[in-house]
């Protein structure tokens, strides 16, 4: 890209953070290398076939938190290696509370990612790592499959022992990289559904607001889109 990148060291004495600034945006060197591995993570497929399901734990996650926010009863969650997902709750088949269940899946990931971004910015690495934790645990309560267990249990682990075992400039490196990966990671399932879509499968989030809404399924793919890539630019703003 013109323009003039280049690297800038910021504080010449010891123990002060050392800054790469590009074309005026300036990013600590834990965010950069966050930021490429969240690039890796998203972009390549051998990598997007095991991340993903971090991005489909989100999503079930929030399918099920809005469930018992709206007095729902939340009977289980699947997840399956494919990295799809199920979340089954009950309660009235129509309604705004069925509407909101169904609307918040595919934002999950990148709203969970911007409020993660914000604790970032405000330098609460504890608050979201800990977190983290806890809302894994509470959704491991609701896994109703063995495979299920799988990618919460692995997910868990990883960010408790980056928690209890590693230091803090290894805890905030995690925690840009958690950050950017949710945020980069979020519209693309939302690409792909729709690229099912125009193959005529027509059972996704979208198909299911379009028949309860009379809204067409079109633009809620768009509206999904909208609020992934929304999040995305104000993440990047908290951070930069």
């Amino acid at each position: 890209m013109a323009g003039g990148r280049h690297a800038q060291r910021r504080g010449g004495h010891a123990g002060l953070p050392v800054a790469v600034q590009t074309d005026g945006v300036e990013l600590e060197p834990a965010a950069v290398l966050a930021l490429g591995a969240a690039v890796a993570g998203v972009l390549v497929p051998g990598a997007w076939r095991w991340t993903r399901h971090v991005v489909t734990i989100a999503h079930e996650g929030a399918h099920g938190l809005v469930a018992l926010m709206t007095g729902r009863r939340l009977a289980g969650i699947r997840l399956h290696s494919d990295t799809s997902g199920v979340t089954v709750s009950v309660g009235p088949r129509r309604g705004p509370g069925m509407v909101a269940v169904l609307m918040v899946g595919y934002p999950g990931p990148a709203l969970l990612g911007l409020g993660a971004a914000w604790l970032l910015s405000a330098d609460r690495v504890t608050w979201l790592l800990w977190g983290l934790v806890v809302a894994l645990a509470l959704l491991l309560v609701q896994i109703r499959n063995w495979f299920g267990l799988l990618p919460v249990l692995a997910t868990g682990f990883v960010v408790l022992a980056v928690t209890l075992w590693t230091p803090d400039d290894v805890q905030r490196g995690f925690a840009y990289a958690v950050v950017f990966f949710l945020l980069l990671a979020a519209p693309r399932p939302v690409l792909e559904m729709q690229t099912k879509r125009s193959r005529r499968r027509r059972d996704s989030d979208a198909d299911q607001l379009a028949r309860l809404t009379h809204v067409p399924g079109l633009l809620w793919v768009g509206f999904f889109l909208l609020v992934t890539l929304g999040a995305l630019g104000v993440g990047v703003l908290l951070l930069v």
